[in-house]
């Protein structure tokens, strides 16, 4: 009986762990479709992202795909910006590691810069890269 009160907790830790990879990947299973329109996408636990001509449209990954989706396009956009705990960051000197990572672009006649979150600095340089050539080639 005593091993068996032990052995409970492990037991809830194990079903948590199942359901959180299970939601996770019902959340992947809806993003494929919806990524398909794009040329470019990534999906995070935190934000999904495509990219499609001058479009930029990202929003919230669900199990039943992506909601809260916004688009604007790079032609409308000032500057791009990869951000480290909130502050601006080079792509030739990226810090090892920081707690909250983001691609901010700020728009022509917008007040306010979209956001968009990254799990990894490798990734988020990555896409700023991607994403500040072709904002060139747009703008040229």
């Amino acid at each position: 009986m005593e091993r068996g009160l032990l052995w409970l907790p492990l037991l809830a830790v194990f079903i948590g762990l199942a359901w959180s990879g299970w939601n996770e990947y019902q959340k992947l299973e809806a993003y494929k479709p919806w990524a398909e329109k794009f040329d470019q996408a990534k999906y995070d636990i935190y934000a999904v992202l495509g990219h499609s001509g001058d479009q930029l449209t990202w929003g919230k990954p669900t199990r039943h795909g992506p909601v809260n989706l916004q688009t604007f396009s790079l032609r409308d956009v000032q500057s791009i910006w990869l951000l480290v705990d909130h502050k601006s960051v080079s792509l030739d000197q990226l810090p090892q590691k920081g707690k909250s990572v983001e691609l901010e672009f700020i728009l022509q006649d917008e007040p306010d810069p979209i956001r968009v979150p990254f799990t990894q600095l490798s990734l988020a340089a990555q896409w700023c890269q991607y994403l500040q050539d072709t904002w060139q080639k747009i703008n040229a």
